[in-house]
């Protein structure tokens, strides 16, 4: 485990827990923005990650059970292997959806919401989870049709649970903890 941001007192933490991306991957995914997504704001590097699940604000005293529920899921993680397989919009986000091989981030965010469910701290949604790394937001939708990013298969370097601060700018996102994967 890894702590890198503080909290205390009885604040609410606007909190979601992710898979976090190797560097080589971020270096190959920054590029793409830069030649692919000209005239949106893309999501910068030290925003992407794959989310498992958003939790919204939640009080100080939940964190440990939460991160517990994540440290639980990643300690059960098999091999996996996420692959960029096409661009798509949504009406105020770009992302790239991913192939998950094997499903076995597929089955760690399973098993981890649904502790989360138990917690009493999250609610599962009736759609099935879809691995992405959301690339770009906007006001508009631009409609954009980039060209596919590299098809390159990564393995998330770690898991982590993640603080935002929203910010005029933009919001903020500080690494609470971080778990290994696969204990």
């Amino acid at each position: 485990m890894n702590s890198t941001a503080s909290v205390s007192g009885d604040e609410r933490l606007r909190l979601f827990l992710a898979l976090r991306v190797p560097a080589g991957v971020l270096d190959e995914i920054e590029g793409w923005q830069r030649k692919q997504l000209m005239g949106v704001r893309v999501v910068p590097r030290e925003h992407l990650h794959v989310t498992l699940a958003f939790l919204g604000r939640r009080p100080t005293a939940e964190l440990e059970a939460i991160v517990g529920a994540l440290r639980e899921a990643a300690a059960g993680a098999g091999q996996i292997g996420l692959t960029p397989a096409r661009y798509r919009e949504t009406r105020s986000v770009g992302m790239l959806v991913l192939e998950d091989e094997g499903g076995a981030a597929a089955l760690v965010a399973g098993a981890l919401q649904e502790s989360l469910e138990q917690l009493g701290v999250y609610r599962c949604e009736a759609r099935p989870w879809l691995p992405h790394l959301t690339v770009a937001r906007w006001r508009e939708r631009p409609r954009l049709l980039p060209e596919p990013p590299p098809r390159r298969t990564f393995v998330p370097s770690d898991a982590a649970a993640y603080l935002s601060r929203l910010h005029p700018a933009g919001a903020r996102y500080e690494v609470l903890e971080s778990v290994a994967l696969g204990g």
